[in-house]
């Protein structure tokens, strides 16, 4: 071997870096490859398999309603009415994407989507679960955000930006994706009459969401909005992307119940009222509701289907601390287990856990915090301490819950 030769076997073939220069020198029948370029290699054939792969309709295999909702009851508990009509719109939104073109005059639309339901009762987690088993881009996007274009705050528009980057920039994957658009009832109207003065952040907003919920062209500014004015934009066609839409509608009960209260009249006026289920009232909200408490006729026409979520019991939330795939405790155990910790809950440190849920009226989220103020101090001592078994019990809960974080928990 002469010494040129020598000297090639210490470089990398493709950078040209020295053996001392990186960590990894791996050698081929007649070169070297170091790790760098290794690294860099693989994110080149990530990005191209990515791009020509991820959103490709014509190898899908189109899940039906029922596959749908199976797949939704491994996450969330209950609500069995919502996760239907989920499953039917997503399937039927598979079914426009995947159709081929017909001559006919039947041109099937789209069905946006509204959930109405009380905080904790699971409609981003609903949303979330159907993004996990997707082919199509799916975005989450904050409706408090939104203000009319020109105002502090983000532009409409930036609802199909965050969806353009979840298609990494594939505008006709984009053009048939998902989006879910929470907190909807923080953009009603501020009152029952239009105002003198512009609702920037409530009616608005709403104006400016009508023609992306119907289907339009839309330019998009492919980094946000006024942050780069000089970016070129991309048309997006809505036309496809199907919009869900989640909000609490906070005080709605009362004008459910104003409504079908005045509704009854005459002899029979006593029996309907015996009739309807005060506890769960949201049951009975229909479209006049949603226009009574601030959203505009023309948005609430172009989301035609309408569902509650019920309001979570103690069996439900008892069900959720343990039973779904990703369930607080399993997620707790997970986390100790990192550690070489087992952790255990006793059943009565459970009930003690849904009886302070119930008491705070926080839904499945109330689960999370309360579990947080259990387990804070023995998140924080148990790594450094060595040990290998956790077990927490009634009594150890109960004095975690101090009479401090009683207090955050129920201002939240």
């Amino acid at each position: 071997m002469d010494k040129e030769d020598a000297l090639t076997m210490d470089k990398c073939s493709f950078c040209g870096r020295e053996k001392k220069e990186v960590n990894l020198l791996i050698a081929g029948m007649e070169g070297h490859i170091c790790d760098r370029c290794i690294e860099q290699a693989y994110t080149i054939v990530e990005e191209e398999f990515k791009s020509d792969k991820e959103f490709d309709l014509n190898g899908l295999k189109l899940l039906k309603p029922r596959e749908i909702k199976e797949f939704l009851d491994q996450y969330v508990i209950g609500q069995d009415q919502a996760k239907k009509i989920l499953s039917v719109a997503v399937y039927n939104h598979y079914k426009r994407l995947t159709q081929k073109v017909q001559n006919d005059e039947t041109e099937i639309e789209k069905s946006n989507i509204i959930l109405v339901g009380e905080t904790g009762t699971g409609k981003t987690l609903l949303a979330r679960t159907v993004a996990k088993m997707l082919h199509v881009p799916f975005t989450i996007v904050d409706a408090t955000v939104l203000t009319e274009a020109g105002y502090v705050g983000e532009d409409i528009e930036s609802l199909l930006t965050r969806l353009l980057q979840a298609a990494d920039y594939n505008v006709e994957a984009a053009e048939r994706g998902i989006v879910f658009i929470d907190e909807i009832d923080k953009i009603a109207r501020k009152g029952d009459n239009p105002s003198i003065t512009r609702d920037v952040s409530g009616e608005g907003v709403q104006q400016g969401l009508l023609k992306l919920l119907e289907g339009s062209v839309v330019n998009v500014p492919p980094q946000g909005g006024r942050k780069h004015p000089e970016q070129k934009m991309i048309p997006v066609n809505t036309k496809n992307i199907l919009f869900v839409c989640g909000g609490a509608f906070d005080g709605i009960e009362k004008k459910i119940s104003k409504r079908l209260n005045t509704a009854v009249v005459g002899y029979g006026a006593q029996k309907s009222v015996e009739k309807i289920d005060r506890k769960n009232i949201l049951q009975y909200i229909s479209p006049q509701d949603l226009k009574t408490f601030g959203l505009i006729p023309e948005i609430i026409g172009r989301l035609p289907v309408l569902t509650y979520l019920q309001p979570l019991d103690r069996e439900a939330l008892r069900n959720i601390l343990t039973e779904p795939k990703n369930s607080i405790i399993k997620q707790y155990v997970k986390l100790f287990g990192l550690d070489n910790i087992e952790l255990t809950f006793t059943d009565d440190a459970l009930e003690f856990i849904v009886d302070k849920a119930v008491e705070f009226k926080l839904g499945a989220r109330g689960l999370r915090s309360i579990c947080e103020s259990i387990m804070i101090d023995a998140m924080f001592d148990s790594p450094t301490e060595g040990i290998k078994e956790l077990l927490i019990t009634r009594d150890y809960a109960e004095r975690k819950i101090d009479p401090g974080s009683t207090q955050r928990l129920r201002a939240i």
